[in-house]
């Protein structure tokens, strides 16, 4: 079958109904019991003098917003990741330095790794360093999860093409529901931000308004009074 030549990006329906025809961009939903993901918001990714950084304060803005609604529940638990690694870089394999020569400047207690303040991460709320995009591999995240009948993560975060992508993957191959706000994530590049968004949402997740998202979160408070 012939490529169709087409922008790629979330929000285009040709390419939209392409994909379903080919049997992609069903529908995951939502579970019963979520958990919310903030994915490496730290100074590196946040800051736009750093190597990595980009303007992500609209993202912070959408994520702060979610957060209220979640720390607002007693079932809803907040977990943040970061990327680190040791000043001598034993822990950090030769073919990720050479692939990503970031990930060298990416030291355990530094700045570059520290959340951002504005986020005011809770003690009672996990924080994971991981040392790849998935915020799934070689980290406890799984464990958590499960141990808290958690079935849905809302992930919020960046970078949309690798780490929100990756992480998108991970869940879905572990069986969890994944919802992606679209607002609540971000991408040093415009373009790999609005087609990674699509690829997501035909293959790994479910992207939505944020308004949809915190909609869901609230009706959700209010069955629970209820």
């Amino acid at each position: 079958m012939q490529a169709t030549q087409m922008v790629h990006r979330l929000g285009n329906a040709e390419l939209l109904e392409q994909y379903r025809k080919a049997g992609f961009a069903g529908r995951v939903g939502w579970g019963e019991r979520p958990a919310l993901l903030v994915i490496d918001m730290a100074g590196a990714w946040t800051r736009t003098d750093e190597e990595l950084g980009s303007d992500l304060g609209s993202v912070t803005q959408s994520i702060k917003g979610l957060l209220a609604l979640a720390r607002g529940r007693r079932d809803v638990p907040v977990i943040f990741t970061t990327m680190a690694y040791d000043a001598s870089q034993s822990d950090l394999p030769a073919v990720t330095r050479l692939k990503t020569p970031h990930s060298r400047n990416m030291i355990r207690g530094s700045d570059r790794v520290r959340l951002i303040a504005e986020l005011e991460r809770r003690d009672d709320e996990a924080l994971i360093e991981k040392p790849r995009a998935s915020a799934f591999f070689n980290t406890n995240l799984l464990s958590i999860l499960v141990s808290k009948k958690i079935d849905t993560v809302v992930i919020t975060g960046c970078s949309t093409s690798g780490c929100i992508r990756s992480t998108c993957e991970s869940a879905l191959d572990y069986g969890f529901h994944a919802i992606v706000p679209e607002e609540a994530v971000g991408d040093r590049c415009a373009s790999a931000h609005v087609a990674n968004l699509f690829d997501i949402n035909a293959r790994y997740a479910d992207v939505l308004p944020l308004a949809e998202v915190l909609a869901h979160l609230k009706r959700d408070m209010r069955d629970e009074a209820a």
